[in-house]
């Protein structure tokens, strides 16, 4: 057999393969006319045309229904559509990451200098774990306080997100209750994730920055995923002192803003909605609440070491649920 029958036969195979995916004739089942049917060269159509049995009534509303805009096209075939929501003047709520139930007033009153001083040897080994992790850090980024900040936040999000998975998954396996907590460190989580978004409304970090998150990322998951499962008070204390870090950093942020190394430029609009500030606030306001929230973040999860150091469970001590 020549290269070039080898080829042909290849090639036929292969469309009989993908023509039927990627072009399709639907049967009018309403009528024997066939030829009002059309070739519709689009995989998607085809997709579409599975979410409801043909012949059925909600094959017509699935037509009406679907609505296509320059994103996305949305089906309220499985009866879910788009909720309305809107501010407390009537107009439209256009963020869909976060929701107006959910934003909140920070408290600023919190005191930024409180610290957790390490006696026992556990303390101890949280405490020059953080330190040790500080000095690369400090040495890398050294005043650079927004790329600073957005590689801290994204390992801050990771250990409320670990701490609750682990805490469901325990629920779940020893059918009890936990106390909140679960609830409490996604919440934590999720906070710190909506720093980094804020972060990325004012700066876009670089290739290399974005390498380091990606390793860092990976290497803390995994570290702290095992402190977590070896001992718990141990990991809450560990984020304890991380925490009473990402408050000096913060401080030290706000003191070049105040001394004009930095520009003060205008809060971002996220910023504005997520903590309710006023209209006319600027980067300081926003790094204060974040600071605010580290503090509560902090105060937290040495309260749950706490809990743990004294022989304790953390289902048997209310959990802080919306605290920060």
């Amino acid at each position: 057999m020549s290269h070039h029958q080898v080829t042909a036969k290849l090639s036929a195979l292969f469309m009989r393969r993908v023509s039927p995916r990627f072009f399709s004739a639907p049967v009018n089942r309403t009528s024997l006319d066939v030829s009002t049917t059309m070739l519709r060269p689009t995989f998607w159509v085809r997709n579409l045309s599975g979410l409801a049995p043909a012949g059925k009534p909600e094959e017509k509303k699935e037509s009406s229904d679907v609505k296509q805009n320059n994103k996305a096209i949305v089906s309220s075939y499985w009866g879910i559509s788009p909720s309305t929501v809107t501010n407390e003047d009537g107009s439209a709520w256009k963020w869909n990451c976060f929701r107006p139930w959910e934003t909140y007033k920070a408290d600023l009153s919190i005191d930024v200098k409180k610290h957790h001083n390490p006696v026992k040897f556990m303390d101890k080994f949280a405490y020059w774990t953080v330190q040790a992790l500080k000095v690369p850090t400090t040495l890398f980024f050294q005043r650079r306080h927004m790329c600073h900040a957005m590689l801290l936040e994204t390992v801050a999000a990771v250990p409320g997100m670990v701490g609750g998975m682990l805490l469901h998954f325990k629920s779940l396996r020893k059918f009890e209750q936990s106390g909140g907590w679960i609830k409490a460190l996604l919440e934590e989580a999720e906070n710190e994730r909506m720093h980094l978004m804020t972060f990325l409304e004012i700066a876009q970090p670089q290739w290399y920055e974005r390498a380091i998150v990606f390793a860092v990322q990976g290497v803390f998951f995994n570290a702290y995923f095992v402190a977590y499962l070896a001992s718990p008070k141990l990991a809450h204390r560990i984020v304890g002192y991380l925490e009473e870090e990402a408050v000096i950093s913060y401080t030290e942020f706000l003191k070049d803003l105040d001394n004009g190394t930095m520009e003060n430029v205008p809060a971002p609009a996220i910023a504005i909605d997520y903590w309710r500030l006023p209209a006319d606030s600027t980067l300081r306001d926003v790094v204060m609440v974040i600071r605010a929230d580290e503090a509560h973040h902090r105060d937290l999860n040495h309260y749950a070491s706490d809990i743990q150091c004294q022989g304790l469970e953390l289902k048997e001590a209310p959990a802080p649920i919306g605290y920060h």
